[in-house]
């Protein structure tokens, strides 16, 4: 959770960053054999090593400790407003100054909005609700299965309509019972006050009895649930509207493309406060996440591909965005240590604390440094390269590389039946 940087959503006081909380920890490094191989490094919150090992990746050693700031309890007033994504673009910083841990949930194919006005309230202010995110929710497991059949007979069969049918109710669905906001029990009206620890922290599927094998957390590979990629993307707050601006010129081309998205979570918008860490946001910033359909099989095409690869191409090349360092297709990474200002830095006290690479790996120096992987036949549908030729797509099921429809530069898999022999 340290090491990759995780966040919640907030420019307020010391944001919403675990790690911008931490004010020292212990880290255990190689060491030479009069040290018994091993020592450990006690850095407090005036060590400026500490900056690296705020958000280490996992590769200047072991963290045995952690030291956090604490703050007095506090409780948290929550409403979701569904609304309409006109003007989304002029909006957003506005909505994270005024609410402490304001958010923006947008789903482009149903032209929707969902304003997140949460701000702290007083401890005595009455209300006790949990926000029980449903996407974090235990399901029956025949309900995910269904669902996932569902929604991978739509894209085998190019059936963007399906799509769509299965965005709209879960949009639906969400404003119903209101993303999981429990006033008690169930949701019975905004706003939904809770303690800070209730709302903060979702998941209700880790809780469930182990003799239940009928329910499942949605995404557990032991009963072939969900499969999804997560693309991650922080922006500068001064180049996001432009990059908004764009998303939409590629939705009004056609909305239906973009209802695979509106299935998962739409596009999550969060906001991270600037940080000291090396390897965290040196400015205020916007974060957007979205989910998508993955298929089975690596070599399998997906519907609408295109999209989301041009999307994702406007968003870290065209306006430079940074990849979250836990969520993205390895193109994400790509040139990615031009991005961070401190990153030599970060590579110094690499070198000081592991100076041999006993924590690097293949993979490490993969996303550390952003290298070009190896391009072979089908390597865009995975992310593991960007299509530079039709092979790289899947030119026998109809998927050949071309340029992006907005962002001209990109180079994405596009699906053309004319092309078929």
């Amino acid at each position: 959770m340290i090491s990759t940087g995780a966040h919640g959503s907030s420019w307020w006081g010391k944001g919403g960053a675990v790690h911008d909380h931490v004010t020292g920890l212990k880290l255990i490094v190689p060491a030479n054999q009069s040290e018994g191989y091993a020592k450990v490094v006690n850095l407090q919150a005036h060590d400026p090593i500490l900056n690296a090992a705020k958000v280490s990746l996992g590769i200047l050693g072991v963290i045995s400790k952690v030291t956090f700031s604490l703050e007095r309890g506090f409780k948290r007033s929550i409403t979701f407003n569904f609304t309409n994504d006109d003007g989304i673009e002029n909006e957003f910083m506005e909505h994270a100054k005024k609410y402490e841990f304001g958010d923006i949930q947008w789903y482009p194919s149903r032209h929707t909005a969902v304003y997140k006005y949460d701000n702290r309230v007083p401890l005595d202010t009455s209300g006790d609700g949990v926000f029980d995110f449903i996407g974090f929710q235990s399901n029956l497991v025949l309900v995910v299965q269904a669902t996932r059949a569902s929604e991978k007979a739509f894209d085998n069969a190019r059936n963007v309509d399906g799509k769509c049918t299965l965005a709209s109710s879960s949009v639906a669905y969400k404003k119903q019972i209101a993303n999981g906001l429990k006033n008690n029990l169930i949701f019975t009206g905004y706003p939904v006050i809770g303690h800070q620890g209730k709302m903060q922290a979702s998941g209700s599927c880790l809780y469930t009895p182990e003799i239940r094998k009928d329910v499942s957390c949605p995404w557990d590979p032991r009963i072939n649930g969900i499969f999804f990629y997560e693309s991650t993307a922080i922006f500068p707050g001064t180049k996001f509207a432009d990059f908004i601006s764009d998303v939409k010129k590629l939705r009004d081309m056609n909305p239906k493309n973009f209802c695979g998205v509106d299935i998962y979570n739409g596009i999550l918008i969060r906001f991270i406060k600037a940080s000291n860490a090396y390897l965290g946001q040196p400015e205020d910033s916007v974060v957007i996440d979205f989910n998508y359909y993955r298929a089975d099989d690596a070599s399998t095409p997906r519907l609408n591909q295109d999209v989301w690869e041009e999307v994702e191409q406007m968003a870290f090349f065209k306006y430079g965005a940074k990849p979250h360092w836990a969520k993205n297709r390895n193109l994400a990474f790509l040139n990615v240590q031009k991005k961070y200002p401190n990153f030599n830095k970060f590579l110094a006290v690499k070198k000081e604390l592991d100076s041999k690479n006993m924590f690097s790996s293949e993979w490490s120096d993969e996303i550390l440094f952003g290298k070009k992987g190896v391009k072979g036949d089908g390597c865009a549908l995975e992310g593991q390269c960007i299509c530079s030729q039709d092979s790289h797509c899947s030119p026998g099921k109809g998927y050949f590389c071309q340029k992006g429809l907005v962002y001209k530069e990109a180079r994405v898999c596009r699906y053309s039946s004319s092309s078929i022999s």
